[in-house]
């Protein structure tokens, strides 16, 4: 048995747990909120006690100590020592990784090497991997890479149709995310398809983030997100994709920069910018039944987005077999579920069961359905912790 770590950091967040290896049972979890800050949050889960507190976190550094600390003054370790391994999710491996890599020099140096297509995610998943190294020097850390399960795509659904010498030069492609998460959905959804050959999953992680995946026999064949997160279908603040010239065009009719479009089509747009309700798809919903005809057309788009991706893979993979529905919304919105559904393809789903499904995992479709529908929870710490137990231990 082995104590294993996993870390997920923004840039002013830190969320980890403790997991028991191979058992993979969760021995902890918590977080470091507004890391930077005037006063920060601390929040830690262990033993069916929950503690929280309002230290002051000047930098990651700081946060990496009180986590470890507090592992050893809670006695859920007994020393440093105990943590075998730490596994750090990267969100963009670029085109280097297509599994996860221990750190290193060379992985450090290319991981800063993508800050430019990962600005926000990149630059503080090192910042905090420099930070736990730190505190914890003499423990093994790997990378786990959102985009690694994607690397396996043909050149046809990874290539953008621009002049072919800017592919080369500049590394121009899709390169998808959420691929720990899609990785983990394929793995859960084949035990619903034993008796299958050559099995075909759409996996639907819908969140504030989210993307559409076609796998097949476990292999990612296709997915929504692009060469960054913005692609895609419609989110929480992104646009996901639309006609190129949008973006020309606003920088001409507005006067902002390009930067400052960019940042508006990532941040201020999707269900913040169309609805008028904000980014939260339970408060647009809300308003939806209120009858606000901005939020009722943003769920109407939101909607639709997904309904076509899952239709374009449908056709890719000739067929599918499974499809899964999970992250925020997915796991626990049945309206959005169903709704998607019917738009889809038809499938046939148990409406009562489905009602009653709020993030625990069920197949929702009935018996007759030619396509199964099943709602699984993801998981993409235990994934990391699988990585980190078997490269480092």
């Amino acid at each position: 048995m082995a104590k294993v770590l996993t870390i997920n950091s923004g840039s002013s967040s830190l969320k980890f747990k403790l997991y028991e290896m191979p058992e993979e049972i969760e021995l902890c979890s918590g977080n470091c909120e507004k890391i930077g800050l005037s006063e920060g949050i601390f929040r830690i889960k262990y033993n069916g006690k929950k503690d929280e507190c309002y230290p002051v976190f000047p930098n990651h550094s700081a946060a990496a100590k009180m986590v470890v600390d507090a592992l050893l003054e809670k006695k859920i370790i007994s020393s440093y020592d105990e943590i075998a391994a730490a596994g750090h999710r990267i969100v963009q491996g670029g085109k280097y990784f297509s599994k996860s890599a221990m750190f290193d020099k060379d992985t450090e140096e290319k991981i800063e090497s993508l800050i430019p297509l990962a600005p926000l995610h990149n630059a503080a998943h090192l910042t905090c991997f420099r930070a736990f190294k730190e505190v914890l020097p003499n423990c093994p850390m790997i990378a786990v890479f959102d985009t690694a399960f994607h690397q396996s795509m043909e050149p046809q659904d990874y290539v953008f149709p621009i002049p072919y010498e800017l592919t080369e030069k500049y590394d121009i492609r899709r390169y998808g995310a959420h691929g720990t998460s899609h990785n983990y959905l394929a793995i859960e959804g084949e035990k619903y398809l034993k008796d299958t050959k050559g099995k075909r999953i759409i996996s639907c992680h819908i969140g504030s983030g989210a993307s559409i995946t076609a796998i097949k026999d476990g292999k990612c064949v296709a997915t929504s997100m692009g060469l960054t997160p913005l692609g895609g279908i419609m989110m929480g603040t992104r646009t996901g994709d639309m006609d190129p010239s949008v973006f020309n065009y606003v920088v001409k009719v507005t006067g902002k920069s390009a930067e400052e479009v960019y940042q508006m089509f990532n941040k201020k747009s999707g269900f913040a910018g169309m609805s008028t309700v904000g980014p939260d798809s339970r408060d647009v919903l809300k308003a939806v039944e209120e009858g606000n005809e901005h939020a009722i057309l943003a769920n109407k788009v939101f909607n639709r987005r997904i309904a076509d991706f899952i239709g374009q893979y449908y056709v890719r993979l000739g067929g599918a077999d499974l499809i899964i529905f999970s992250a925020g919304i997915g796991e626990n919105e049945p309206r959005t579920r169903s709704k998607l559904i019917k738009d889809a393809l038809g499938v046939e789903i148990d409406e009562e069961l489905n009602s009653t499904i709020h993030g625990k995992e069920a197949l929702i479709s009935t018996p007759n359905s030619k396509i199964k529908v099943a709602v699984i929870p993801t998981n993409e710490e235990v994934m990391i912790a699988r990585d980190a137990y078997k490269m480092c231990c």
